[in-house]
C-alpha cells in the first residue's frame, strides 16, 4: 500500500509539474523567446504571485512527503491533484504553438530533469546494489536504507521552484543549434530575394498602426501590381523569413514586409535580409518601455528602416507624430498627415458615422480628392493616408484608389466595427498605445448611442505605466457614459484619472475578467443602443 501511495504521489508530481513547465514555454514563447523579457516578465509583482501560486501546492507537498506517515502522504497526493488543476492548460487568446523550437525545448527540458533525478538517485542505488540491502522508500519508512535517498524530496522541492530558471536554461543549451537552424534558413531567404532583382521591397514599421498600414497597402497596390505582404503579425525577422519561403513566387513584383521591434537593432536585422527600397513608418511613441527602456531608443530603433534604403529609396513619415517629425534624416521624405498644412499628403474634412468615415485628400501637387471608407476613426483615416501617399508615389493614380479605398475591410481587432444585434462592438483589442487609445476614445465620442468603454488599460510601458493610464482615463471621463475596467488593481490608474476628471463613480464598474465584463454590459439599463469600445485586450502572458 505504501508503494502504491507513493507511486501516486510521484505520477501527480510529475503531471503537476509538466504542466508548470507547458505555462512556462507558453509564456516563453509569448515573450518571442528572448531570455531578458522573459525574465523581466517573471520580475513584475503580478507575476511572481502567479508563479508562487502555482508552485504553492507542490512546495507544500513534498514536506508532507517527508514527514512520512500515511496520512501526510494522502494529504500530499492531494496537495498535487491541487498543483494540476491550478496548472493545467486553459483556454488562451493565443495558446502555446507547438513549433519545432519548443519541442526542442520539451525535450531538453526533460532530459534535464532525468539527468538531476538521476544524479540524485543511482549513488543511492549503487550503494544499495553493493551492499545487498533492499530497497525502502524515503518517508514510507521511518529509517531509510541509505542517507543519500534523505535529499530526493529536497531536490525535487527545488527543481519544482526553480522551474522558471530551467526553461532559460534549456533556452541556453539549445541556443546554438537554434543558431545554426535559423541561419539556415535565414540564408535560404535571401536566397530567394537576390533570385529577384526587379521586386520592389516596401518596409513598414512604428509602434503602432503598422498592420493597419500594411493590409491597406496591399489593398490599394494589388490594383496595379502583384503583391505579397506578411500575414497576421509576422513582424520578426524570422516570421519574415517564413513568409519569404513559402509565400514568395516569381510573379510578385512588390513585397510589403512589417517589421516589428522590442529592443535596438531588431528593425535592422530584418532590413539586412530584404535590403527595403521604401520605408513607412506610422507611428513612435512610449511602447515597450519594458524592454526598450527609453524613448530615444525606440526613435532610433524605428529609424533603422530610414538609415537602411538606398539613396534613391523614399521614406513615408507620419508628420502628425511629433517624434517623427523633429527627428532629421538625410534621405528623400514624403509626408502625410491629418492635422499639418506643410505636408505632402494632407486628409482633411474627416467625418465619421456608424456607416463610416469620409474625407477629403490634397496630394503632393495641391488637387483634391474625396474618399469614402467603411471604416470609422480618424486614426484608420490616418493610416489611410499614409497607405495613398505610398500607392500614388509607386505610380498609382489618385482616382484609380478611389475604389480600392472604399472597398477597405477592417483589421481585425484594429478599431474594427462590429454590428451584434442591438448593440455596436468598436473592436480596438490589439491595441495599447495612448495615442491609439485616445484616438478610439475620439471615435467613441462620435456616437450618439450609450457610449461604453471597456479595458484592462496598457502594459509594458516601465516607469511610465501609471501616468499613461491615468492620462487616458482623464482624457475618457467625457468620451464614454459607462467604464467597464477588466481587472481592480491593473486599472487603479485608469480609475484615479477618471475620478480626478469629474466621472461618476457609479458609472464605473470593475470587474475580473472580459466575460464577467460583458455579463455587466448587458446589464446597464437604458433604452438607446449601445456602442462599446473594447480597448486592448492583454495578451496571456499580462492576463
Amino acid at each position: 500500500m505504501e508503494i502504491l501511495i507513493f507511486a501516486v504521489w510521484l505520477v501527480t508530481y510529475l503531471a503537476g509539474a509538466v504542466w508548470y513547465i507547458l505555462y512556462l514555454i507558453h509564456m516563453f514563447q509569448q515573450n518571442s523567446y528572448k531570455p531578458r523579457e522573459y525574465r523581466e516578465w517573471m520580475g513584475l509583482h503580478v507575476n511572481v504571485g502567479r508563479l508562487l501560486g502555482k508552485s504553492l501546492y507542490a512546495v507544500v507537498s513534498l514536506p508532507l512527503v517527508i514527514v512520512g506517515n500515511m496520512g501526510c502522504f494522502v494529504a500530499a497526493c492531494v496537495m498535487n491533484g491541487m498543483t494540476i488543476w491550478v496548472n493545467k492548460p486553459r483556454k488562451a487568446k493565443k495558446p502555446l504553438v507547438y513549433t519545432p523550437r519548443v519541442r526542442r525545448m520539451l525535450i531538453t527540458t526533460g532530459i534535464l530533469y532525468l539527468l538531476i533525478l538521476a544524479f540524485v538517485l543511482l549513488p543511492g542505488i549503487w550503494m544499495m546494489a553493493a551492499g545487498g540491502t533492499v530497497l525502502t522508500l524515503p518517508g514510507v519508512m521511518a529509517e531509510p536504507a541509505y542517507p543519500v535517498f534523505r535529499n530526493v524530496e529536497f531536490i525535487l522541492l527545488l527543481m519544482f521552484i526553480l522551474q522558471p530558471f530551467l526553461v532559460l536554461l534549456a533556452n541556453r543549451i539549445n541556443h546554438p543549434i537554434e543558431q545554426g537552424i535559423n541561419r539556415r534558413y535565414i540564408d535560404d531567404a535571401a536566397r530567394i530575394l537576390r533570385e529577384m532583382p526587379e521586386l520592389k521591397v516596401i518596409g513598414v514599421t512604428g509602434s503602432y498602426g503598422k498592420t493597419s498600414v500594411k493590409y491597406f497597402l496591399h489593398t490599394l497596390l494589388s490594383a496595379q501590381y502583384n503583391v505579397l505582404c506578411t500575414p497576421g503579425n509576422f513582424n520578426t525577422t524570422l516570421g519574415v523569413v517564413r513568409t519569404i519561403r513559402e509565400h514568395m513566387k516569381p510573379f510578385h513584383e512588390i513585397f510589403i514586409c512589417e517589421m516589428g521591434a522590442r529592443q535596438v537593432g531588431d528593425i535592422k536585422e530584418i532590413c539586412d535580409l530584404v535590403h527595403p527600397d521604401y520605408g513607412i513608418i506610422t507611428s513612435i511613441g512610449p511602447q515597450h518601455l519594458q524592454s526598450f527602456h527609453t524613448i530615444e531608443n525606440i526613435i532610433a530603433t524605428k529609424f533603422e528602416l530610414a538609415d537602411a534604403l538606398p539613396g534613391t529609396g523614399k521614406v513615408f513619415l507620419d508628420y502628425d507624430n511629433p517624434y517623427i517629425r523633429e527627428h532629421k534624416i538625410n534621405k528623400p521624405v514624403v509626408s502625410y498627415g491629418t492635422t499639418g498644412e506643410n505636408v505632402d499628403f494632407l486628409a482633411y474634412d474627416i467625418e465619421v458615422s456608424a456607416q463610416g468615415s469620409s474625407f477629403r485628400m490634397k496630394d503632393e501637387n495641391g488637387k483634391v480628392h474625396d474618399f469614402h471608407t467603411k471604416l470609422v476613426g480618424s486614426h484608420n483615416v490616418q493610416d489611410i493616408a499614409g497607405a495613398i501617399a505610398v500607392a500614388h508615389t509607386l505610380g498609382i493614380p489618385m482616382e484609380k484608389l478611389l475604389y480600392p479605398v472604399r472597398q477597405l475591410e477592417s483589421v481585425p481587432h484594429r478599431l474594427q466595427l462590429i454590428r451584434q444585434g442591438d448593440r455596436i462592438i468598436l473592436d480596438d483589442a490589439y491595441n495599447s498605445n495612448k495615442s491609439g487609445f485616445e484616438a478610439a476614445l475620439d471615435t467613441l465620442s462620435m456616437f450618439r448611442e450609450l457610449r461604453i468603454l471597456m479595458t484592462p488599460g496598457m502594459v509594458e510601458l516601465g516607469e511610465k505605466q501609471y501616468d499613461e493610464n491615468k492620462e487616458v482615463g482623464v482624457y475618457a471621463a467625457d468620451k464614454c457614459d459607462y467604464a467597464v475596467l477588466v481587472g481592480k488593481e491593473q486599472t487603479k490608474p485608469i480609475q484615479d484619472g477618471l475620478l480626478e476628471a469629474g466621472f461618476a463613480r457609479n458609472k464605473m464598474i470593475l470587474v475580473d475578467d472580459l466575460q464577467e465584463a460583458f455579463r455587466m454590459v448587458n446589464a446597464i439599463p437604458g433604452e438607446k443602443q449601445k456602442v462599446i469600445l473594447i480597448e486592448n485586450d492583454l495578451p496571456d502572458n499580462y492576463a
